[in-house]
């Protein structure tokens, strides 16, 4: 069956999700319109397909003991010059977003990995473009603020094509409606941006 590319992570719910979306673009990331505003619970991770089946058993047996938690986002930070990126900071929740992605990478289940860096949970706004427009996502979103309850995480898989696309969305406590939660106005949805990018 081959391998796949597979990703987790929470989606950020309208109306932020779409205008950090569009702000990204604007800044002139290519990335932007193939990748829905998120924070990343586990980063791009290749599997065997034949997997599936216990990589969605196993995230939804995590998802059905996590209980819904504040999600606040402040400010700006970057990662440069380490790798080339800037976000909007995750300024409550990080505990929670921590433990959950331990959880996803928990040495009993499928999703088992070691990350490139240390997990930080942000919402990238800008990747690998220009450095006067690094400066400018920096300088323009340092004031914006978003909060919002955190209710599910969902699971995508990467198409050939570069685009990522939910396969599944796993509500917290076993619930099956996600109230809090809105789609993103647009219809591809993803885990993160590239494998380097710091998660």
């Amino acid at each position: 069956m081959g391998t796949v590319t597979l990703g987790v992570s929470i989606a950020v719910p309208e109306p932020y999700g779409s205008l950090l979306q569009e702000q990204r673009a604007g800044f002139g990331d290519p990335a932007a319109h193939g990748i829905p505003t998120h924070v990343t619970l586990l980063p791009p991770t290749e599997a065997d397909a034949s997997a599936l089946p216990s990589v969605e058993a196993h995230l939804a047996r995590v998802a059905a003991t996590s209980r819904p938690f504040p999600m606040r986002l402040s400010g700006t930070g970057t990662f440069r010059p380490l790798s080339p990126v800037v976000y909007v900071k995750v300024v409550e929740g990080v505990s929670a977003c921590t433990q959950l992605q331990q959880r996803v990478r928990d040495a009993s289940g499928p999703l088992v990995r070691e990350l490139q860096f240390p997990y930080h949970p942000h919402v990238t706004v800008a990747h690998g473009i220009a450095e006067e427009a690094m400066d400018r996502a920096y300088e323009e979103l340092a004031d914006y603020e978003a909060a919002w309850t955190c209710t599910s995480f969902a699971l995508y898989e990467q198409g050939a094509d570069g685009v990522w696309r939910k396969l599944q969305v796993y509500p917290f406590g076993g619930g099956a409606t996600l109230p809090n939660v809105p789609a993103q106005a647009t219809s591809v949805e993803t885990p993160a941006g590239t494998p380097v990018t710091p998660r």
